[in-house]
Parts: C-alpha cells; sequence; structure tokens
C-alpha cells in the first residue's frame, strides 16, 4: 500500500512516498496539502500520533483535499486501513457492504456474497460463519466470480483481516501432536517437507514469528489453513488435514 503526499496543492513542491502508518509528518515535510493514494486505504489525522479529526482516504487523487474535505488543518498523521467490499451478486452487482475488520457472521449485512473487492490488505475467508469451514486467502483485487475461481461450493460467511507484518519469520513443525517426534525449525517458504526434510506430514507447530497459510498439497496446492503466532499442540480438530507446504504472508503482498 503506498500514498504519496506533496507539500503544496496540485502535487507540487516536495513529496513524500509512505508505504506504512505515520504518526508524524513534520520528519518527512513541513506541511501537505495534496496526496495521491496508489493503493489501499487510509485514515488521515490532522494531528500527530493519529490524534484530532480523521478523514477516510481510498484509492485516487486528491489535489486540494482540504477544500474537498472542507478541513482547517492539514494532514499530519496516517495510518492504513485494510477494506473490502463484498456484493450479493457476482460481476459486483446488488447489494453490497464495506467490511474493515473481522466478522463473523455476514447474515447481519448481507444474505449471500458472490463477489468481492479487496481494497487493501490481505484477508482469509470461510465458508461458514465463525470463521469455520474452508479457508481462502484473498489478496488485493477484484473478485468477479471468486466461487468459480476457487472451486467453492458455497459463498463466504465470514472474514478475519491478517495484520501486515514486516519483522523475521520463524516457526518449528513437528511429526507427531503436542511437539513430539521429528522436528524442524523454518525461516522462509517451504514447498514440500517431504523433498525438503524427508517428512512425510506435520502435526503440530509452534509459530513464534510472522503470518503462515499451510497447504495440504505440496507445492502450495489443495486447501489452506491460516496460522497466526502461537502453539498448535494438534491439527487433528482441521478437518484431517495434512499440511506438506508452507509459505509466508509477505508485507509486499498487501
Amino acid at each position: 500500500m503506498r500514498v504519496t503526499f506533496y507539500e503544496e496543492r496540485n502535487f507540487q513542491g516536495r513529496s513524500y512516498d509512505c508505504t506504512g502508518d505515520c504518526a508524524d509528518f513534520s520528519s518527512y515535510m513541513s506541511r501537505c496539502h495534496s496526496c495521491r493514494v496508489h493503493s489501499g486505504c487510509w485514515m488521515m489525522y490532522d494531528q500527530p500520533n493519529y490524534m484530532g479529526n480523521q478523514y477516510f482516504f481510498r484509492r485516487g487523487d486528491y489535489a486540494d483535499y482540504m477544500s474537498m474535505f472542507g478541513m482547517n488543518n492539514c494532514i499530519r498523521s496516517c495510518r492504513m486501513i485494510p477494506m473490502v467490499t463484498f456484493y450479493e451478486e457476482r460481476n459486483f452487482q446488488g447489494r453490497s457492504w464495506d467490511c474493515m475488520s473481522d466478522c463473523g457472521d455476514f447474515s447481519s449485512y448481507m444474505s449471500r456474497c458472490h463477489s468481492c473487492r479487496v481494497h487493501s490488505g490481505c484477508w482469509m475467508m470461510y465458508d461458514q460463519p465463525n470463521y469455520m469451514g474452508n479457508q481462502y486467502f484473498f489478496r488485493r483485487g477484484e473478485y468477479a466470480d471468486y466461487m468459480s475461481m476457487f472451486g467453492m461450493n458455497n459463498c463466504i460467511r465470514s472474514c478475519r483481516m491478517i495484520p501486515m507484518y514486516r519483522g523475521s519469520y520463524r516457526m518449528r513443525i513437528y511429526e507427531r501432536d503436542n511437539f513430539m517426534g521429528q522436528m524442524y525449525e523454518m525461516m522462509d517458504d517451504c514447498d514440500s517437507i517431504m523433498d525438503r526434510y524427508r517428512m512425510s506430514h506435520c502435526q503440530s507447530c509452534h509459530i513464534m514469528d510472522g503470518h503462515w497459510l499451510f497447504y495440504e498439497q505440496p507445492h502450495y496446492r489443495g486447501r489452506m489453513w491460516y496460522f497466526r503466532p502461537g502453539e498448535y499442540r494438534s491439527f487433528s480438530n482441521m478437518g484431517g488435514m495434512r499440511f506438506m507446504s508452507m509459505r509466508r504472508i509477505m508485507d509486499s503482498w498487501y
């Protein structure tokens, strides 16, 4: 996600490219009177440290945003906002709903969902309420008919936002439940634990750093499961899945 801020109106003067949250613009520029949101959705604040009045910006050009929003002060800090728009029908038709956080049950907002636009962020989608059922990974883009794209039998019923992470990645996978048996520590993607470790499957893991996707087949194929930092003592409650490949969810995907 990226936004370019300019000192003067109409994209003039010194500029600053921002790719993450910024609590105080004063280190980069003395003032800001225009901006271009290249990707993502952003909350802008007219005081440092995410204080003061808030203004929502999505992708587009803002040649004189102070006049546009009736602002008295220019932007002083900004924060990235994950956002996805869900539509009842395919091809972005029918009633829509803008989502900016985890949602355990879509039924309060719409009876069905057959297409979506991911404006910013990475999301895990589930075909059952309460983050249950099959899981599907969505990054920024347009999904006019995602059920056909992913071979889904049921439409999305709940979703979870995956926080952006920019640190190191580290986890341990174990051959058996409760962190028993053969163990390997990983810090990068693995397209086949059989090829790399001669390990037929893993049954538990400890995610120390980063967010990961596990796949039931080698080369990142088949059903997937999202893992965030924590201890996972047994995969037996995950629909009997046997994970054979793992991939990091990178900040460049956002």
